[in-house]
């Protein structure tokens, strides 16, 4: 059975880009599963999504690289190739259980498009739900003094879980900006869309107070600057006046759980190309 592989790249836009593409895969006999392509014209840049197969036996990404390299430096092109290898995702949780309640849901179905290594907490309000689903729960308690061991506790479980992503399903601790560096491009987080609007405590009652009309959520990359990263997706809900605080909050929740659903599975099958503070999902 012939390898499945998947091709991102990104470079400035000029002719012969596609040609260039399709030609390297044909020339390798590889057959084209799924191609997307978006043509930024305003930032003159071009991005490619390509899946194929490769029915040459144990062809690998280093060999695929290696023979890529020449067209990458032709047009310029800021590339990545992937094999078929499922992603897997570390979850960090605080107390709030909806998000990983729904993750868990999702990659015991087999949608999530990942697979959940373990869950991490600095709580251990969560771990029966963890434990539930058969995942390891481990405690890394956080406070003022002892938040550098704790993020340098993190990166040791990245690597003991071989963890492609994290993902911070209403994590509520702020990351320090050189844990923030060290995960980029790796690390999505989930928050209500009423920020910037709504800072600050009590999110909804003030959203209440102001007779709000949407209730939503953003997925985001995790960067220093806070909830300020590239968006993947977002998700509304429109709610009327008859939502008091605690009923947008329930909204809020299944918003929540949506958004950050979505952007794990586009970020694990390598749909989600960065486009400066922006990003280009190939749906």
């Amino acid at each position: 059975m012939a390898d499945l592989f998947t091709l991102t790249l990104r470079c400035p836009e000029r002719a012969g880009i596609v040609h260039a593409v399709t030609s390297f895969l044909v020339n390798r006999a590889c057959d084209i599963v799924e191609h997307q392509q978006f043509d930024d014209r305003v930032r003159g840049a071009l991005f490619l999504r390509t899946s194929f197969s490769c029915p040459s036996p144990g062809v690998t990404v280093a060999d695929l690289t290696r023979e890529f390299g020449p067209v990458a430096r032709e047009f310029e092109m800021e590339f990545e190739l992937f094999d078929d290898r499922t992603t897997r995702v570390l979850v960090m949780v605080s107390k709030a259980g909806h998000c990983l309640n729904d993750l868990i849901f999702r990659w015991r179905a087999g949608s999530l498009g990942a697979d959940i290594a373990a869950v991490v907490s600095n709580h251990e309000d969560l771990r029966p739900m963890a434990e539930a689903a058969g995942l390891e729960f481990v405690h890394v308690p956080v406070t003022q003094d002892t938040k550098p061991e704790a993020e340098g506790r993190l990166l040791e479980l990245v690597d003991a879980y071989r963890a492609d992503l994290v993902v911070l399903a209403r994590y509520m601790q702020v990351l320090s900006d050189d844990l923030c560096a060290k995960l980029a491009g790796r690390a999505i987080n989930i928050h209500h869309s009423f920020l910037p609007g709504f800072k600050g405590a009590k999110p909804y009652q003030q959203a209440y107070d102001r007779g709000v009309k949407y209730v939503g959520a953003t997925a985001h990359y995790v960067t220093p600057e806070l909830d300020e990263g590239p968006i993947i997706e977002q998700e509304v809900l429109r709610v009327d006046h008859g939502h008091d605080p605690r009923a947008l909050a329930t909204v809020g929740r299944d918003a929540e759980a949506l958004a950050l659903a979505r952007a794990v599975r586009w970020h694990s099958e390598r749909r989600v190309l960065l486009n400066g503070n922006s990003t280009v999902v190939f749906r």
